[in-house]
């Protein structure tokens, strides 16, 4: 099923266990697009396609290269399904829903920007289906991710009053997260509010089953979190982008120089004034994406 909103279309598919997902699909139907590599964006734990729309809006529409842009909700996410099987919110199922998207769109071949969970489902995807992935942009994640940002991430989840309304939506986002982006204007916190709630009942909720957040709270942080080395080694041959936000505790700068010690081409790209996980689409990030992209 397809609608058409907003000069985008969103599009619905069905999971290979019967949920129907959503996405968005940002194609400029212009000469040449066809051409270029598609670029597909795999939101974060609790996060949706709305993340991407400023993202998604410039490159489809950049004026020497445009491109189509691909958004995913992911089971239990924005528009799509949520699972009666909690357990199925997991980043190999989720991969295996990335994959089937691709398959349903028809796309053998794409480049891949993932925002936190997303830059870790494609250290699966790597591994699931290498010769599906172009080119990779990490957002603020890697294969060795710090407890202290995980547990900022669980707290602010799991222990926030939902909003009144709109206003008080970014308000609330303003007041949890300006120490750490300061880079941020008052309609970039409009703009998130918009990409990370919705009106459900009558009331302005995240837009994601709070079983999600919920995992959060049984991890034992005492111990120490697993890494993802062997599956990022797999990037050796894929032209390959971290993004890391200035004042991201998710992601360290000795993390991101390890990671460029495995590859030697990693493009490193600090998102100034920002923290966990940056806006793709403010500046310098955006303009170090687009030639990034041209490359490939």
């Amino acid at each position: 099923m397809d609608t058409t909103h907003q000069g985008l279309i969103g599009r619905t598919y069905p999971s290979d266990d019967g949920l129907t997902l959503h996405l968005r699909d940002y194609d400029p139907q212009v000469p040449g697009v066809q051409a270029r590599l598609p670029v597909i964006c795999l939101p974060g734990l609790t996060r949706n396609s709305r993340d991407f729309h400023q993202l998604a809006v410039h490159l489809s529409h950049d004026a020497i290269a445009p491109r189509r842009v691909i958004a995913l909700d992911y089971r239990g996410r924005g528009l799509s399904d949520r699972d009666d099987n909690k357990a199925n919110y997991n980043l190999r199922v989720e991969a295996q829903d990335v994959l089937t998207a691709c398959s349903h769109l028809g796309i053998d071949k794409a480049i891949f920007i993932g925002t936190s969970r997303g830059g870790l489902i494609l250290h699966f995807l790597i591994e699931m289906r290498p010769d599906l992935i172009a080119a990779v942009v990490l957002n603020d994640i890697g294969p060795q991710i710090e407890t202290e940002g995980l547990i900022q991430i669980r707290n602010d989840l799991n222990g926030a009053a939902g909003p009144k309304d709109w206003s008080d939506a970014a308000a609330i986002l303003k007041a949890r997260h300006a120490a750490r982006f300061p880079a941020l204007a008052d309609r970039d916190w409009e703009e998130m509010a918009v990409a990370i709630y919705r009106e459900i009942d009558g009331r302005t909720v995240v837009d994601a089953d709070p079983a999600i957040a919920l995992q959060l709270t049984s991890i034992d942080f005492g111990k120490p979190l697993p890494t993802l080395w062997p599956q990022y080694d797999a990037f050796s041959n894929c032209p390959l982008m971290v993004v890391r936000g200035e004042n991201s505790a998710l992601l360290s700068e000795a993390a991101v120089a390890a990671m460029a010690e495995r590859h030697p081409e990693l493009n490193v790209v600090s998102a100034p004034g920002q923290g966990h996980p940056p806006l793709l689409h403010i500046e310098p990030v955006l303009q170090r994406i687009r030639t990034f992209l041209a490359d490939i």
